[in-house]
């Protein structure tokens, strides 16, 4: 299989069952928070040796015109590695899995120029930099100890992950560079604000585990559909825009939303079908299911339980009510001699 061959097989087969599981995260909302690291602690050296190298090389395929075969696939998992210098000369590696090692520098990556698949989970990574990789696809550097956002351009990575991390601020993600990027995971990492995140091609946003306490900046992010916001500290439902157009699933649980009439600022959503506001003061609000339905008629699910349809005839005639009411204070408005009749 050449190169090129091999990369459109990958796009092909993005149902790997190496891939992360984003809906089962979703639904789970698992904890990804990592005690700090020891930043103190020493490890004994330990270079990626040819030994290592050779039992750890597989999958056999084609290069360049075909002529020629090279193992394409490394998987160096928990070897207690420092540095994986040999790597620069592995130039046809295609899958890379350095995962759960000691590793601060990924730089001899940048020579893997027909690389498509990376995992570099657990490490002592300060940085996701690298230089342009362009068939990287799906990229991940989860629970290091990564502070930016800033170095990622790969033009072709679709997937991003950055879970469990440090960081504060996205900064550097260049929508003009990441075309590709439908796939986006911050959580448990120290956010205050959900600006810098203007990505038009997201689909899937993952900032569950941060500290943000409102919505901001994601007005441009018109084919988002999936955004999980579980167990930071948000107020407000201020800074959504009917302009996500494509949004369907939202999950707010775990956050301090306590008044009810914050909801009819999601009413504009209009693909909005499955939201969750469990652990929100709100919630203890005896009307509060009927009050999600009457501001959101096209709402599906709501804490994951399906609105029966008893409940929405209740809430379009609260609806109507509502409307009948505003229409006689409107005409009141209009002719004051009307509310002395």
């Amino acid at each position: 299989m050449s190169d090129e061959e091999d990369v459109e097989y990958f796009e092909a087969n993005l149902d790997d069952p190496e891939r992360y599981d984003y809906e089962k995260e979703t639904e789970e909302g698992e904890d990804y928070r990592k005690d700090g690291e020891d930043l103190s602690e020493e490890w004994i050296p330990n270079s990626l040796s040819l030994d290592l190298m050779k039992e750890s090389l597989s999958m056999l395929c084609k290069t360049g015109n075909g002529l020629a075969h090279a193992y394409v696939k490394l998987e160096v998992k928990g070897r207690d590695l420092t540095d994986i210098i040999l790597l620069r000369s592995y130039i046809h590696l295609r899958y890379v899995d350095v995962s759960e090692n000691h590793l601060t520098d990924l730089s001899p990556l940048n020579h893997l120029t027909h690389l498509l698949w990376l995992k570099a989970d657990g490490n002592r990574l300060r940085t996701a930099r690298l230089n342009e990789l362009p068939y990287l696809q799906i990229a991940s550097f989860a629970n290091n100890q990564i502070t930016d956002t800033e170095g990622i351009s790969h033009p072709r990575l679709g997937t991003l992950d950055l879970k469990g991390n440090r960081i504060q601020m996205v900064t550097g993600l260049d929508p003009q560079k990441l075309t590709c990027l439908h796939t986006l995971e911050l959580r448990g990492n120290q956010l205050n604000n959900t600006l810098g995140i203007n990505l038009p091609k997201l689909k899937n946003l993952y900032l569950a585990q941060n500290m943000l306490k409102k919505v901001e900046g994601l007005e441009t992010l018109s084919n988002l559909t999936t955004l999980h916001l579980r167990d930071n500290q948000i107020e407000t439902l201020s800074g959504f825009s009917g302009t996500m157009k494509s949004l369907q699933y939202l999950n707010l649980r775990g956050n301090m939303v306590a008044d009810l009439g914050e909801l009819s600022k999601l009413r504009d959503l209009p693909k909005l079908r499955a939201l969750v506001l469990l652990e929100n003061p709100c919630t203890d609000e005896s009307d509060y299911r009927q009050e999600a339905l009457v501001q959101m008629a096209h709402l599906e699910r709501l804490d994951k339980e399906i609105f029966e349809e008893e409940e929405r005839v209740e809430a379009e005639e609260m609806r109507q009510r509502l409307r009948e009411e505003q229409e006689r204070e409107a005409d009141q408005d209009e002719d004051p001699d009307l509310s002395t009749n």
